[in-house]
């Protein structure tokens, strides 16, 4: 298998399990993941490869920030009366 094709399904996989917790709900995160994936599944220039593994690792560093936020603003209310 090469590398690309790795990183490709290893970066897909991140994606569906991150989408558990989606504000949207999973299951529309699944399918627009499943549709962005599938645009680019005939691709076969190397570097427009390599470009689309960078934005679906943008995506990936986007949602856990969205996530932690949301963790923050969780523990915030928890903890402290906002007046």
């Amino acid at each position: 298998m090469s590398e690309q094709r790795r990183r490709v399904l290893d970066l897909y996989k991140r994606l569906q399990y991150m989408g558990r917790e989606y504000p949207g709900g999973p299951e529309k995160f699944r399918q627009r993941c499943y549709n962005a994936f599938k645009r680019q599944s005939t691709e076969t220039d190397p570097e427009k490869i390599e470009k689309a593994i960078g934005l679906g690792e943008y995506v990936v560093k986007e949602i856990e920030a969205l996530y932690s936020l949301r963790k923050y603003r969780a523990m915030k209310r928890r903890y402290y009366d906002e007046k």
